[in-house]
């Protein structure tokens, strides 16, 4: 479920390092000097396990593991897995699902 949303109001391509948004907006010259990063950009959506001793308070808690939904550049290909755990989306895609669902919504991964 979405335990929490952060990052409203913040412009698109905003970067975030540890749920806190830089004040840096990614471009073509961080882009470059970081290739291999795994941009969280413009949003957070951050995910909580549902299931109790497994993923919410167990050896995989989806919180404590920092899996998110989270905007990424808009070059990166989506569909195939390439983050650190979590859901990348286009920025203006995750801008839309974070306006539109509130704290506590259900998600389910399969």
């Amino acid at each position: 479920m979405v335990r929490a949303k952060i990052g409203d109001g913040a412009p698109v391509g905003s970067i975030f390092v540890g749920r806190r948004a830089t004040g840096d907006r990614l471009d073509s010259r961080l882009r470059a000097q970081y290739p291999d990063r795994d941009w969280i950009l413009t949003r957070i959506l951050w995910l909580s396990g549902l299931e109790p001793g497994r993923n919410r308070l167990g050896n995989v808690d989806t919180m404590r593991r920092l899996i998110y939904i989270h905007g990424c550049p808009d070059d990166v290909v989506l569909g195939t897995p390439g983050s650190h755990g979590c859901i990348r989306m286009r920025n203006s895609d995750v801008v839309e699902l974070f306006d539109r669902v509130p704290v506590g919504t259900p998600v389910l991964l399969e």
